[in-house]
């Protein structure tokens, strides 16, 4: 009986302590995020200048070790925010591949997914934009620069299976000297590219850029087509298309931002 007692004693010891790590990594995660929540408005109004560990911990009446205890300094802040913008494109990015039909359509979709994130999603995408200054990325540790790496690498992945299932659906041919990936880098210095000079430029308008969207879209169709992606679409079938898709995926969009925020 003795010997069952202690047993029974040693089990319930075990128990208890796993208890109390579970509740103490719940704490942290907490307040992990807590920090994010303080930072973030921070970074977002007043620039990275402004957002500095005495001030975070100052909002949140901690110590300062308190918040060094979380991040070694403010650019793992800043990182830790842009990885959950970056999660929040890639879950946008799989609901749009998630769809029906052939896979230039759910390219079309992921297109529109992308465009979502930077109009909607604006506090995201502006913090992402944050992390790819270099005295801001050097500044990180290599753990949370992988983390970053392996999500955008996410994105592009989901891309390039769908370009790889055109090729083997035969909608695709397959282009000599240029991998699925190569293909998908023009789609993103497009897209990409375009995002960042409408959210940046303030001259587009004088320049005869009225509406960038639109022309985003025509130049993506016109590289599809010119890829040889089957069908073959015109401008005006291919602005159609979009238009029928932005009707089916904007909600859903919408619902995994509420989720995310």
């Amino acid at each position: 009986m003795a010997k069952w007692k202690l047993v029974k004693s040693d089990e319930a010891s075990i128990i208890d302590a796993m208890v109390e790590l579970s509740r103490k990594q719940r704490e942290i995660q907490e307040r992990t995020r807590e920090i994010l929540r303080v930072a973030k408005p921070i970074l977002l109004a007043e620039g990275f200048q402004a957002l500095t560990m005495d001030r975070v911990a100052s909002l949140m009446e901690y110590a300062k070790g308190t918040i060094y205890g979380h991040f070694s300094n403010k650019e793992e802040i800043v990182l830790a925010l842009a990885l959950e913008a970056m999660r929040l494109r890639q879950k946008l990015f799989q609901k749009a591949a998630s769809g029906t039909g052939l896979a230039r359509r759910r390219i079309m979709a992921i297109g529109l997914a992308s465009e979502f994130y930077t109009q909607r999603c604006t506090e995201e995408f502006q913090v992402e934009q944050w992390m790819r200054h270099s005295n801001i990325w050097d500044k990180s540790s290599p753990d949370r620069q992988t983390l970053i790496r392996n999500c955008e690498a996410g994105c592009m992945q989901i891309v390039s299976e769908l370009v790889r299932e055109g090729q083997a659906m035969g909608d695709l041919p397959t282009l000599e000297r240029m991998s699925p990936e190569e293909m998908v880098f023009g789609l993103w210095a497009i897209t990409f590219g375009s995002q960042i000079l409408t959210a940046s430029s303030p001259s587009l308008t004088a320049l005869g850029i009225i509406d960038p969207i639109r022309s985003t879209r025509i130049h993506c169709c016109q590289l599809l087509n010119g890829f040889g992606w089957q069908p073959i679409h015109s401008v005006e079938e291919y602005l159609g298309m979009v238009d029928e898709l932005s009707a089916e995926f904007h909600p859903q969009f919408e619902q995994i931002q509420r989720e995310y925020r």
